[in-house]
């Protein structure tokens, strides 16, 4: 089992503690030396202040972010939670990963989702409405565009003819893409075009806001495994090559003060068994402090006794 963090920015307003050079280069350092195998961040480049007021929250630049973490880092997998894709040009997001995953020397894993912010949509110029359309043609304008010289493009969203985009990532053939979302279409995309799924936990309440299928329970998430494993199969790939990530319910908060190691790491055993390959472990943000306290004693009460 690998663990992963978002740099915890939760609210509106932020933690300015958090959100400097030196706050993302020490929560980046401190989840690498406390075991952590995974570091990202949240996207939103043009939230509502409608949706911000509602419990949204503020957020970095992830791919700007991720190369500052990566600077200060030497084996911490950069791993955004996650890009909406259709907000982006796929070759600008075909640069910006490519980039990173150069100059972190294959480090990088591009986690992508639809997006269900129509506000966020409207202020980024971009229509809500096929937003699906998007997503899957940018996907195939990423992989084709790490993998391939002279590439030609002729697609409902996005034309090119004869694109060379060098250098190339270092990983090989390129770096892996997850695919968010709950949803059997989801699924269906990480069948065709993903080395990995990463649902979110989502009562029925905030399932209906983010417009994605309710999954807060460890049946669903076994159903939706097992829908996953259908679908991978009859596309022909192998379901062990394909990462799954989600968060432990077990065990309370790793932040709080009555958090429960043991029954934690019973809910890992649990999520092993139904081939979940990465946890998703939520830190606090209130303070630089309370973070890294957690961080380390995540460390000794899991992440050491789990390996």
């Amino acid at each position: 089992m690998r663990f992963a963090i978002t740099h915890p920015m939760h609210s509106h307003p932020y933690n300015p503690e958090l959100v400097t050079g030196a706050g993302v280069a020490t929560v980046a350092a401190a989840a690498e030396a406390a075991g952590f195998d995974g570091f990202g961040f949240t996207d939103h480049p043009a939230p509502s202040q409608r949706w911000l007021d509602a419990g949204g929250h503020d957020a970095l630049d992830p791919f700007v972010a991720m190369g500052f973490a990566a600077a200060h880092t030497a084996t911490l997998r950069l791993i955004p939670n996650i890009v909406v894709l259709p907000y982006r040009n796929p070759f600008v997001v075909a640069k910006s990963g490519a980039t990173l995953d150069l100059l972190s020397g294959g480090r990088f894993t591009l986690a992508v989702g639809v997006g269900y912010l129509k506000r966020e949509f409207a202020a980024l110029g971009v229509d809500y409405e096929e937003r699906t359309q998007l997503f899957e043609e940018a996907l195939s304008v990423i992989r084709t565009v790490w993998t391939t010289d002279d590439i030609s493009v002729e697609g409902k969203h996005f034309a090119a003819r004869g694109i060379t985009a060098h250098p190339r990532p270092v990983s090989r053939p390129h770096p892996p893409i997850w695919i968010g979302g709950n949803t059997g279409a989801a699924r269906q995309r990480v069948a065709e075009h993903g080395d990995g799924w990463c649902p979110f936990p989502a009562p029925a309440g905030l399932a209906a806001t983010a417009r994605t299928a309710s999954l807060d329970t460890a049946e669903h998430l076994a159903a939706g495994i097992d829908d996953l494993r259908r679908r991978l199969d009859a596309a022909g790939r192998d379901g062990s090559q394909i990462d799954i990530t989600f968060t432990n319910f077990a065990g309370g908060h790793p932040g709080d003060d009555d958090f429960n190691a043991d029954a934690y790491l019973s809910g890992l055993d649990k999520l092993a068994a139904l081939g979940v390959t990465w946890v998703q472990v939520p830190v606090p943000g209130d303070s630089l402090a309370h973070l890294l306290e957690t961080l380390d004693r995540f460390r000794v009460q899991v992440i050491d006794v789990a390996r």
